[in-house]
């Protein structure tokens, strides 16, 4: 402990005066930094993290600010480097409930990030979920993308792990090869959060809602939708809100369990249970 308070203390250029536990997540360790000066930083750090991992989170986060569309956390230290220990610092948020008006912004919010776009299916850097670590080079559509980027890395994770019941690669085969007509109109890359359950929005004090705990790439909009509804339940006035300053295409409703696949999957892949039957439920929905 005395090594990451002086390692964030260093990179602040603040003293660290207390690190305190805090609730962080399933992936990571994290605490309230309290500064000598009477400041309050957020740090994560975790033993297990992919080689990079917190770099490429600070990296997602500016991208995911750079529109101006939600409120994101704000970097301001990173450490991925050996011998120090490795953490994110981010400014802190003083947490609050949510009022009438926080899920329209957020579904506002939402619509004017996806709108903002990215290059291609893809990105940069591969993506980084706690220790895994998957492919993200760029794909000619999204449903190659969808298909050799997330579905079929995941599931062979979890496979080998133990994590998937008998017949559920044979099953993700046919469905892969039904992506085509399953995955809907064809619509351009937008900029995802990628890993938008509702525990990674977090409300201020103000009722603002706030983006955390990225793993952003080009993809399809409704993923990022599809994700709030399978660990959550956003509120009417989100969707609303949403499809008022985007429509969305035709047909979305049918293929949210379709998107769903993919974190439980990766919910397979780390945490074993039952996610791996949840995940072949929804493919048989496409596949019979």
């Amino acid at each position: 402990m005395s090594a990451l308070r002086d390692a964030v203390s260093g990179a602040l250029g603040r003293r660290v005066g207390d690190l305190r536990s805090v609730a962080g997540g399933d992936l990571n360790d994290a605490f309230a930094a309290e500064l000598q000066d009477g400041g309050r930083v957020f740090v994560k750090t975790s033993a297990d993290a992919a080689p990079g991992a917190f770099t490429r989170e600070a990296e997602g986060l500016a991208w995911l600010a750079e529109p101006g569309a939600l409120a994101v956390a704000r970097v301001l230290a990173v450490a991925d480097e050996p011998p120090s220990p490795r953490f994110l610092a981010l400014e802190w948020i003083d947490r609050g409930s949510p009022r009438a008006a926080t899920d329209e912004q957020l579904g506002r919010g939402l619509a004017a990030l996806h709108a903002a776009g990215a290059p291609s299916f893809g990105g940069d850097h591969d993506i980084v979920l706690g220790p895994l670590t998957l492919p993200n080079a760029a794909a000619a559509g999204w449903p190659e993308f969808y298909a050799t980027r997330r579905l079929a890395p995941l599931a062979r994770i979890a496979a080998d792990r133990g994590a998937l019941p008998a017949g559920a690669l044979e099953l993700l085969d046919r469905l892969v090869g039904r992506l085509d007509d399953l995955c809907g109109p064809d619509e351009p890359p937008a900029r995802l959060h990628g890993d938008l359950w509702t525990g990674n929005v977090l409300t201020d004090g103000d009722g603002r809602p706030w983006l955390i705990d990225p793993a952003p790439y080009g993809g399809h909009r409704e993923v990022d939708l599809a994700m709030l509804s399978l660990f959550g339940s956003p509120g009417a006035g989100l969707h609303a809100a949403y499809r008022e300053a985007t429509p969305l295409a035709d047909g979305y409703e049918d293929r949210v369990a379709l998107w769903q696949v993919m974190p439980l999957l990766a919910h397979a892949a780390l945490f074993g249970g039952g996610w791996g039957t949840s995940a072949v439920s929804a493919m048989r929905r496409y596949v019979g």
